[in-house]
């Protein structure tokens, strides 16, 4: 029986264990799980379940039972801490040594956090990747509350949206000079700005935060311009770095993560990698994509790669996130982008299409889903229509589609 152990407790892990029972795997798989419940959903978590609008048992993929009763044997709470791969070995944080034929790394990322020396490990900083975290913070959320918002990130933002929308009176601090400055445009972050400010939030820009302090739980904070807040609680969200440990351990090659070949395959033939966690080849570059699109889509490629179908991973990048009752999707990656061309949509929806020489490589739609899928559906097919005739309210959209 081909054994193949797939560690982690995420979107990929679920993806890939589902795709390979759904092409009739049966036995011989094995998923190790730090966490002590089985995998489940972890973007409503700054979001729906953090607002109380999403119930636990919703966030499962899929019910405990059906593991055993498809053959997967789950190991909850259990960390593997090495990876002998000469040996094709895992050691579990028990002292259990697994043996594998292939092993799937679906580590995820972890939050940045901040250091120690400027009130990072006091009670009350919070920042959001687990179920655990989650539930440890949504006490905070109450009425009245005084809450600081570190980083203008999408996870920063979907802080300030919850918390807002709790009625928690809520900073956010941004050290660069604006809101979403590395993932998106001005134009995008605008929008933001404006619909966070509308809803009372205190965004400050070109703001860093020196310290956090208080005695045991924090209860203040100091920010560059001088400024000295009262806070309840702090929201850390400055992005996320991949779990390259037992990778690295391993011996495996890391480029800006987990570095995988277009089958989703490492360094190492019998390890494979998927999620937050890996990077791939991309249109001659390297990238790695945080987005549960991208997570279930590498995963089931490396499933059929399992199988022995050599299928290759063709990133096609898509995102959302939900703040308020504003939803924005995006298509493409912006990255090099030399302009960007604004549409305006019925009721307040717009949408900002990024252009990089004549080529469009992205799009952000905010509460514009037509829009948005004809954007994605063109990028998809590297299509891209002049920046006059996508702007000009007078075209038919889908008929850009069909020219």
């Amino acid at each position: 029986m081909r054994r193949i152990v797939v560690i982690g407790g995420g979107q990929a892990a679920a993806a890939l264990i589902g795709k390979l029972v759904a092409e009739g795997v049966q036995d011989g798989i094995t998923l190790v799980c730090a966490e002590p419940i089985v995998p489940y959903q972890r973007p409503p978590l700054s979001k729906a379940y953090l607002l109380g609008e999403m119930s636990r048992d919703r966030l499962f993929f899929r019910p405990e039972g059906w593991y055993a009763e498809n053959g997967v044997t789950v190991l909850l709470g259990t960390r593997a801490v090495g990876v002998d791969a000469a040996a094709r070995t895992v050691t579990l944080s028990g002292g259990c040594v697994l043996a594998y034929d292939d092993l799937v790394l679906t580590t995820g990322a972890w939050p940045r956090t901040l250091p120690a020396a400027i009130g990072g490990t006091l009670d009350n900083v919070y920042a959001v990747r687990d179920l655990s975290d989650a539930d440890a913070m949504a006490p905070a959320f109450a009425a009245g509350a005084r809450c600081l918002i570190v980083g203008g990130g999408y996870i920063g933002l979907e802080a300030a949206a919850v918390a807002a929308k709790r009625g928690v009176t809520v900073t956010l601090v941004e050290a660069a000079s604006r809101i979403l400055q590395r993932v998106a445009c001005v134009e995008t972050s605008d929008f933001f700005r404006a619909l966070h400010r509308s809803h009372g939030v205190d965004i400050r820009e070109g703001t860093g935060l020196v310290r956090l302090t208080g005695d045991g739980a924090v209860t203040g904070a100091e920010l560059a311009d001088g400024t000295r807040l009262d806070i309840d609680f702090a929201v850390v969200g400055v992005g996320i770095q991949p779990d390259t440990a037992l990778a690295d351990g391993a011996g495996l090659a890391l480029d800006n993560g987990i570095a995988c070949d277009a089958h989703g395959r490492t360094s190492d033939t019998h390890i494979w990698a998927a999620g937050d966690c890996a990077s791939t080849p991309w249109r001659g570059d390297r990238v790695r994509i945080e987005s549960v699109g991208n997570a279930i889509d590498q995963a089931e490629i490396v499933a059929h790669n399992l199988l022995g179908r050599d299928v290759t991973y063709t990133p096609a990048p898509w995102f959302w996130s939900d703040q308020y009752d504003c939803k924005l999707q995006i298509a493409g990656l912006n990255t090099g982008y030399d302009a960007v061309h604004v549409k305006a949509g019925a009721d307040g929806a717009r949408s900002h299409w990024y252009y990089r020489g004549g080529d469009l490589i992205a799009i952000d739609a905010m509460s514009d889903v037509r829009n948005y899928m004809v954007g994605k559906r063109l990028i998809e097919a590297g299509r891209s229509p002049a920046p006059a005739v996508v702007t000009d309210p007078a075209t038919d959209m889908k008929a850009l589609l069909r020219a």
